[in-house]
């Protein structure tokens, strides 16, 4: 057991991909934050969170340049309620101090890998769509005209209820015709508007409108007829293809300054398949490792107890119970290391917990162990 990550590291890893195993257990935040601390030291110069990546982006502009007070930047900058944890208000304030005197090319940046969505809603792609158009100034394009009363895009009944849906509608319909000349219009244009604005400006603009494109794709989904099992899959696989276009972006973004380390749920990371419930389906990690088969190194998270979910001690033969004896808090374990076992079946649904697993073992790099707190 060890709580240094350098002997877990391959060569190369330009992405360091931790899971957890639930969002619930604060001890895997405070774990995040001492292993990227590390990770800084040894080069990395970017996080990723399951966040959503445009609201993340004043979450950047804060720790890079101390925009926005702290207090709201992470009300409005996370998403999921994520901007409570604690160990997110640590990050968030220890990346800014870092930064604070170092020149802009070694400070550090903040992003988020996630759609713009909850579990059972999606907002309406306005906005997104809007801030391109305003990038581009195209003063005499209408999008709040085409799109609608927002309220209708943003109910639960709009994604859970395929009559309900917006996403075959005529005004989706008008929508993607104008986001698709908006991005033909960016692309175009990009010599134009990178020499006039930034690259930074012109990669925002971008962020923004992939989302908006993206809001489309997935109300789109949601509009087909299908029973609900299949239909929970499909915006399952939606949402991690987002995020694994997401990291490879961000990956483009931050390959001239360093590493980048992940930090979402083992779901999300893992290199092999997800399940939930009936639903099964690749995760992010899963895609963005296939497609860059070489520096993708995941740590997959497991936690023995907790006060905080009201998860009890594991059985001897789980692979959390295998765990327990060797890790003292938190630490590393490679993972090749640990023994078969089965998987633990003392969980129930409102802890978020997702066990270990002999396939997800099998294709991490490396575990990370909190016993109980």
């Amino acid at each position: 057991m060890s709580q240094d990550i350098r002997g877990f590291l391959p060569q190369p890893c330009d992405l360091l991909a931790l899971g957890e195993p639930t969002h619930q257990e604060p001890a895997f935040g405070a774990a995040r934050n001492a292993l990227f601390a590390q990770l800084v030291g040894l080069g990395f110069r970017s996080i990723a969170l399951e966040t959503d990546r445009v609201a993340a982006l004043a979450v950047n502009d804060h720790v890079q340049h101390g925009t926005g007070s702290l207090d709201t930047v992470l009300a409005e900058g996370f998403s999921h309620g994520f901007g409570a944890l604690e160990a997110n208000r640590r990050l968030v304030t220890w990346m800014r101090e870092y930064n604070e005197d170092r020149p802009e090319p070694e400070r550090l940046i903040f992003h988020g890998l996630d759609a713009p969505t909850e579990n059972t809603s999606a907002p309406s792609p306005r906005r997104y769509l809007e801030y391109a158009r305003d990038y581009l100034g195209i003063a005499d394009l209408d999008i709040a005209g085409a799109a609608g009363d927002d309220d209708r895009w943003g109910r639960e009944e709009a994604i859970l209820d395929h009559k309900e849906s917006m996403g075959d509608t005529p005004e989706a319909g008008r929508l993607r015709v104008i986001g698709e000349d908006l991005r033909t219009r960016l692309y175009a244009r990009a010599p134009e508007l990178i020499a006039t604005t930034s690259r930074a400006a012109w990669l925002r603009a971008r962020t923004h409108l992939d989302a908006g494109l993206w809001l489309l794709h997935y109300h789109w989904q949601a509009a087909r007829p299908l029973d609900q099992n299949d239909r929970i899959g499909l915006l399952l696989t939606a949402r991690d293809t987002l995020m694994a276009r997401n990291v490879l972006d961000i990956r483009e973004v931050e390959a001239g300054r360093g590493p980048t380390m992940l930090s979402a749920h083992n779901l999300h990371l893992q290199r092999n398949g997800s399940t939930w419930g009936d639903a099964a389906w690749y995760g992010a990690g899963a895609i963005v490792d296939a497609l860059r088969p070489e520096g993708y190194a995941f740590v997959a998270a497991s936690l023995g107890s907790s006060e905080a979910i009201g998860l009890g001690e594991p059985a001897p033969d789980t692979f959390e119970g295998a765990l327990q004896g060797r890790v003292t808090g938190w630490g590393l374990v490679p993972a090749g290391t640990v023994p078969a076992a089965r998987t633990r079946t003392d969980t129930t649904p409102p802890q978020g917990y997702f066990p270990l697993d002999q396939a997800t073992v099998d294709a991490a790099d490396a575990i990370l162990h909190v016993t109980g707190v």
